[in-house]
C-alpha cells in the first residue's frame, strides 16, 4: 500500500458524502478523496453502486469498483425510507460536500432536497451531477454519457469520413464530467470561505465534454463551418495520423509546429515538399494530407517500430508508439512517473491501477485502499456520529440500512 505522506494533506479535514452511482459524480468524489478529504460512501442496502459489477470480476469481486472505490468507507443507507431520511441528515450536518446524481426532483421527493440539506447545514455544498442539468425541457429524462457523447458534436466528427459517427468505447463523457465536477466542488469550497455560505453545483454531463470539443460553437456562429469527420487526420496540421511500421506495430506522428514539420520531412527523405508554397502552414500542409501521408508512411513501412522511434528522437521530432494496455503497463515513462502504482487489497492482494492524477511537491495525494465491500463501514461511521448499537439495529430491522 502506499505509505501516508508525512505532510498533512490538502484536502485534510474535508468530509464528502458520496451518494452518487456509477461513474461521473464517484470519480469526483474519488478526486477529492486522493488529496486527502474523508469520503464516505453511501449506498442503498440492497442496490449498492452499479459500478461494482461493471467489466471483469476477480473471484466475485468487481475490479472496477476497486479503482473508483479507493479512498473511501462504504456505509449503507436507505435514503427514502424515515430512518435513512434522518441519518443521512445527521451524516451532512458533520459534512462539507454532497454529491448526489439523482434525477431531478428525486431528493425532494425524500424531503431531503436543498432546503433541508441547507438547513441541517448552512456550509454544505450539494454537487448534483445529472446527464441534462437541473432544469430545462431534458431534465428529467434518464442521461448517460453515452447521450452525451452523441448530444455534444463528439461522435459527429470521431470516425473515418465515410463511415459512420463513433462513439468512445469507454466512459469519456462520464469521466470529463467528474473531473469537472471535483473542480466546481473545489470552487464553491473556495466561495464558502469567503462568504460562509454553501451552495448547489449544478452538472449536466453533456456541458463538460463540449467545452473539451474545443471552438466548434464559435466556428459555426462566426463562420456557419461545422467540423467534419477527418480519421486520423487533422484539418490544422500534417502529416498527423497512424502509420504502420515493418513489423506490423503502429506509431502516432504529429507536426503541430512548423519546425516539426519541417524535421520530419528531412527524416524521411522528402526535404524537397518544405520548399512548396503550401507547406508554410498547418491548415495548407493538411489540405495536401494524402502527399505527406504518402511520404512519411512509406518510410515508416520501411522500418521498425524501434527504428522509427528512435530515428525521430535523434531528429527531435514528436512521434509516440501506438499501446494497449500490456503496453503502458510496462512503459519506461509510466513507470518513472509511477502513473500505474501498486496498492495492497485484504481481498485480492496487489492491485495495479492509476495513481492519483498529478503531483504536489509538497503536499502529494495518495491511494491507502482501494475500494471496500458494500457497507463495510457502516456501523463504524455511524457510531462515530454517535449513534448507539441500539439505534443501528433498529434502522437495520427497519430496513434504513
Amino acid at each position: 500500500m502506499t505509505p501516508l505522506p508525512a505532510t498533512t494533506p490538502p484536502l485534510a479535514g474535508l468530509r464528502v458524502l458520496d451518494l452518487a452511482t456509477l461513474f461521473a459524480g464517484p470519480l469526483a468524489a474519488t478526486m477529492l478523496g486522493d488529496f486527502g478529504a474523508e469520503v464516505i460512501k453511501v449506498e442503498h442496502p440492497t442496490r449498492p453502486d452499479p459500478s461494482r459489477g461493471h467489466g471483469p470480476s476477480k473471484d466475485g469481486v468487481g475490479l472496477w469498483w476497486k479503482l473508483l472505490g479507493r479512498n473511501k468507507r462504504t456505509i449503507t443507507l436507505d435514503l427514502s425510507t424515515p430512518g435513512g431520511r434522518d441519518t443521512l441528515l445527521r451524516l451532512a450536518a458533520t459534512a462539507d460536500v454532497i454529491v448526489e446524481n439523482f434525477r431531478p426532483g428525486t431528493l425532494e421527493r425524500w424531503d431531503l432536497g436543498w432546503a433541508e440539506l441547507h438547513a441541517a447545514n448552512p456550509r454544505l455544498v450539494l454537487a448534483r451531477v445529472t446527464g441534462f442539468g437541473q432544469f430545462g425541457p431534458y431534465a428529467r429524462r434518464p442521461g448517460f454519457g453515452t447521450l452525451a457523447e452523441a448530444m455534444s458534436g463528439f461522435a459527429a466528427i470521431t470516425g473515418d469520413p465515410e463511415g459512420p459517427p463513433t462513439l468512445p468505447p469507454f466512459g469519456l463523457a462520464d469521466s470529463i464530467a467528474g473531473l469537472a465536477t471535483a473542480y466546481a466542488v473545489m470552487t464553491a469550497l473556495a466561495a464558502r470561505d469567503r462568504t460562509g455560505e454553501g451552495q448547489v453545483v449544478d452538472m449536466a454531463i453533456i456541458e463538460p465534454i463540449l467545452t473539451v470539443l474545443g471552438p466548434q460553437p464559435l466556428w459555426y456562429d462566426q463562420l456557419g463551418h461545422v467540423q467534419p469527420r477527418t480519421g486520423n487526420r487533422s484539418t490544422n496540421n500534417a502529416p498527423r495520423n497512424t502509420y504502420r511500421t515493418a513489423d506490423g506495430t503502429w506509431v502516432a506522428v504529429s507536426t503541430s509546429a512548423q519546425s516539426i514539420a519541417e524535421r520530419v520531412m528531412r527524416l524521411v527523405g522528402r526535404p524537397e515538399l518544405i520548399g512548396e508554397p503550401w507547406f508554410g502552414s498547418g491548415a495548407d500542409r493538411a489540405r495536401h494530407a494524402d502527399v505527406l501521408d504518402e511520404a512519411v508512411g512509406g518510410w515508416i513501412a520501411r522500418h521498425t517500430r524501434t527504428e522509427v522511434i528512435e530515428a525521430f528522437e535523434k531528429a527531435e521530432a514528436a512521434v509516440a508508439p501506438i499501446q494497449d494496455v500490456r503496453d503502458v503497463m510496462t512503459d519506461p515513462q509510466y513507470a518513472a512517473l509511477d502513473t500505474v502504482t501498486t496498492v495492497d487489497d485484504p481481498e485480492l492482494g496487489p492491485l495495479r491501477m492509476q495513481n492519483v492524477l498529478f503531483r504536489l511537491s509538497e503536499t502529494p495525494g495518495a491511494i491507502h485502499w482501494a475500494g471496500r465491500p458494500h457497507g463495510a463501514d457502516t456501523d463504524t461511521v455511524l457510531a462515530e456520529l454517535g449513534l448507539t448499537e441500539r439505534e443501528i439495529t433498529t434502522l437495520r430491522k427497519e430496513g434504513a440500512l
